[in-house]
């Protein structure tokens, strides 16, 4: 039984799935600014200083 080889090269951008938008970007930035901003608040309504 012979296997036959269907792969095609493609190059990176040919490869990618979507668009490259930088979107991800914004939003880990914004969740991680939050999260700071959280801790902050919940550090000083449990400790007053």
């Amino acid at each position: 039984m012979a296997v036959t080889d269907n792969r095609k090269d493609l190059s990176a951008q040919d490869a990618r799935q979507g668009a490259e938008t930088g979107t991800v970007r914004w939003v880990l930035q914004i969740s991680l600014g939050l999260a700071v901003l959280a801790g902050i608040i919940v550090y000083f309504s449990f400790f007053d200083l």
